[in-house]
């Protein structure tokens, strides 16, 4: 028997003269009851493999019928999929309203499966069920059956990448200027770097500063010092603040006493950050960098940041499996023996790549880090 809860609509007519000071409403209310679980149908396919080729191709398509909430409005649907029968961890993949099927691509459903804990590159069981719900509120939720399906994701981008922005970096206090991101390591994924170029501008208390970002464009969420602006003193190591996973206020900014080159560490397991001037005396500067090898179609000359000239950069290239390597104007060639972020050297193994993918790529030849970043997965 369905479960009737009441849905207050109102509407108010109201009737008021200039000289009166009564009104008059009229109150219309709509019951909406529970509707009974919406029936998920089986898949045609049992297997799907997923094809990193083809991100964009559609993968699979759910078909439900429609709920009945005994109301003229469109209902609400939402695909979870989950790596058990019980759904104790769902992953959201997909809304939909006032339609009864929903289709995802390759790179949703690798998203989707990577999500829910599935293993790249084997086959393994994925569970999925539709939420059917009514009104901006998503009311009187009820959940489908369960239907399950073999899926082998290609890879699903764990990592968080971060950038900087101040008036002691490149892209000044300017969130989306190319901001160059910060170098992780390969062993500690909660482990950043950055040698480099930072300059101290005017001279004056606010000048020579920096703060972390998670997303160009965005200034949430941020990362700094603890101490907040205006009594952020410059120092060489302390504590870090991030708005909004520690705190809802900005928190303060890393800076440097004088223009030259520094390395930047920080640390988001112990949530602590050093500030070391670096010796740049003796290094090259190049004149020209490649990047090449099998992982990608045609040899790409990287752009060399104005800023700092040991940074180089690509801002999109499309990769496929294989291997990399950056060539410099001398003929040297650097690479580096893990996928996504490491340490090159001169004469190293090849770099990696697991997957295809536009990446923006970033290499930086006074310490040999790289940090390719896949802009789809």
């Amino acid at each position: 028997m369905k479960n009737i809860q009441k849905i207050h609509i109102l509407i108010a007519v109201i009737t008021c003269s200039l000289f009166a000071i009564s009104c008059e409403n009229d109150e219309t209310i709509f019951v909406a009851s529970e509707t009974d679980p919406i029936t998920l149908s089986e898949l045609p396919i049992t297997s799907i493999e997923l094809d990193p080729a083809n991100p964009g191709n559609a993968a699979v398509t759910f078909n439900w019928n429609e709920a009945d909430y005994n109301q003229q409005a469109s209902e609400n649907y939402t695909v979870e999929v989950s790596s058990d029968a019980e759904f104790t961890d769902p992953v959201v993949a997909t809304s939909v309203v006032g339609t009864t099927s929903a289709t995802l691509s390759v790179n949703e459903l690798n998203s989707a499966s990577g999500s829910a804990g599935l293993a790249p590159f084997e086959f393994s069981t994925l569970y999925a069920r539709v939420i059917s719900s009514i009104g901006t509120q998503n009311g009187l939720p009820v959940a489908s059956n369960v239907i399950s399906f073999e899926v082998q994701p290609f890879f699903n981008y764990v990592f968080r990448d971060f950038y900087l922005v101040g008036n002691g970096t490149s892209a000044d206090w300017n969130n989306n200027n190319n901001n160059s991101p910060l170098f992780r390591d390969s062993e500690n994924n909660n482990l950043y770097t950055y040698t480099g170029y930072f300059t101290k501008g005017g001279g004056t208390f606010d000048d020579g500063r920096f703060k972390i970002l998670e997303m160009r464009g965005q200034w949430q969420p941020q990362w700094g010092t603890l101490t907040p602006e205006g009594s952020d003193f410059i120092v060489e190591a302390g504590e870090i603040a991030g708005n909004p996973t520690t705190q809802d206020g900005d928190p303060g900014r890393f800076g440097v006493d004088a223009d030259g080159y520094y390395t930047f560490t920080i640390n988001f397991s112990s949530n602590t950050y050093t500030m070391n001037s670096y010796d740049d005396a003796g290094s090259t500067t190049f004149s020209s960098m490649t990047l090449q090898g099998d992982a990608i179609n045609t040899d790409v000359v990287m752009t060399q940041s104005s800023f700092d000239t040991h940074l180089w950069y690509i801002n999109s290239v499309n990769l496929h499996p294989g291997g990399l390597q950056f060539t410099t104007n001398t003929g040297s060639s650097w690479a580096g023996s893990t996928s996504f972020s490491g340490v090159a050297t001169e004469g190293g193994a090849n770099i990696p790549v697991v997957v295809q993918d536009d990446y923006e790529v970033w290499f930086n030849d006074l310490t040999g880090d790289y940090i390719m970043i896949p802009l789809n997965l």
